[in-house]
């Protein structure tokens, strides 16, 4: 019998990835259609809370030569860990799911627009891999989530209608204060009641005995790094948030809690599929918008990026290793972003951002009064630094006090912080 929430669902398109990849549940509007705002006008709007951010888009230019260079460098740098990292996701997942999903009910991973998309379809193409020791039925969908405003809950609750026996997984690309995580946190409460339909599509891994899918749903980790107790932790709901690196320590599953050159991570729509940063719309009104930038086809790196690292997974020769996961968030850079607060008089917690990805991106989309790095001459931030001398921001070297991050982007007070 035909499903047809899964037919509606594919209208949609997938970017520039392939059809196969993706599906990304965004309204696609024309760029000529959105207001064009100066990165110094926009970060007034914003810190005056005369506009939110999601209500403005500043149009992307095409990366710099510089840029497009230290991009290739940190992609040679990191292909053989990016791929590496996503082998061992993908196996963790196939362990965890393999007597859960079937083909009628496969695994959803649901990236978070625009930076979950490149590892959630790496991971697609890993769990389809029928050549691979981790094949697992699954779908991948792009949906957005905005700070203050949440998960586009019309996206979600389409997933949820189409695929109404199948456990969700929340991709992103690392974490940096953890700030995702609680947005994502606020907007799955509505179905953490465990009597709620489709509370077992979210919850699988939390600690009420057997779950609906079939798999013991306590902590898979026998790491002892775990907070997790599963002998005393009783109703713990888990989000299952999966990351490429967590350095605030937030994810269910993670490859890594350190702070690293992402490649994927100093590139903007040009490695996500063309796609903008998403624009809120009021759920009444439909999905979360977002802009294609068609302009920027000859210098996309999405899907060479994605056959790039694909290639380096499928010629790996280390077999795959089962990663910890975690029942609860370990937040464990809380006290060094309020030391950082109070060091530096913020009171507005969304101009601190940390994660070598979150400051090159900051630099480049927003206005930055400093940059704090934990060493002069990290070869991971040579691009941050660049960008720095490039715009004459000021860096200061702090060594060990910033750790585990690397990189820290203080962004310029424009008005009275609240």
């Amino acid at each position: 019998m035909t499903n047809l929430y899964i037919q509606k669902l594919e209208k949609y398109g997938s970017g520039s990835y392939l059809a196969s990849d993706v599906t990304v549940l965004l309204d696609i509007v024309d760029k000529d259609a959105v207001a064009d705002v100066p990165v110094s006008q926009k970060e007034a709007l914003i810190q005056s809370g005369q506009r939110h951010y999601s209500d403005m888009l500043t149009l992307e230019a095409a990366p710099t030569a510089m840029h497009e260079q230290l991009y290739s460098q940190a992609l040679t740098q990191g292909t053989t860990r990016t791929a590496t990292d996503i082998a061992n996701l993908a196996y963790t997942l196939h362990n965890t799911f393999e007597q859960a999903v079937n083909a009628e009910r496969p695994l959803v991973l649901v990236s978070l627009v625009r930076a979950g998309l490149p590892i959630g379809v790496l991971l697609q193409r890993a769990l389809t891999d029928i050549d691979s020791s981790y094949t697992l039925p699954c779908v991948h969908y792009g949906i957005s989530i905005i700070r203050d405003r949440g998960l586009d809950p019309v996206a979600l609750q389409m997933l949820l209608d189409a695929y109404p026996d199948s456990p969700m997984v929340f991709v992103d690309g690392w974490t940096g204060k953890g700030a995702i995580y609680q947005e994502l946190a606020r907007s799955l409460e509505a179905f953490s009641d465990p009597s709620h339909v489709h509370f077992a599509n979210i919850f699988h891994q939390s600690t009420f005995g057997q779950g609906t899918f079939g798999q013991d749903t306590f902590d898979q980790s026998t790491s002892d790094q775990s907070t997790s107790d599963q002998g005393t932790v009783n109703n713990t709901t888990v989000i299952p948030l999966l990351t490429l690196a967590d350095p605030a320590g937030v994810a269910w599953l993670s490859a890594s809690e350190e702070d690293w050159l992402i490649p994927s991570g100093l590139l903007n729509s040009t490695v996500s599929g063309l796609i903008s940063r998403s624009l809120y719309t009021e759920p009444q009104s439909g999905l979360h918008r977002s802009v294609f930038y068609d302009n920027l086809v000859a210098v996309d790196h999405s899907l060479a990026f994605i056959n790039h690292i694909d290639a380096a997974r499928r010629s790996l020769s280390t077999p795959p290793q089962c990663l910890p996961t975690y029942q609860q968030p370990r937040y464990q850079t809380a006290e060094l972003i309020h030391k950082l607060a109070a060091d530096y008089a913020i009171t507005n917690r969304n101009r601190i951002k940390p994660t070598i990805a979150e400051a090159t991106r900051a630099i480049l989309r927003r206005d930055p009064e400093r940059i704090l790095l934990a060493t002069a001459e990290h070869p991971d931030t040579v691009l941050l630094r660049h960008l720095c001398a490039q715009r004459n921001i000021n860096i200061s070297v702090l060594g060990d006090k910033i750790l585990p991050y690397q990189a820290i982007t203080l962004i310029k007070q424009r008005s009275k912080d609240s």
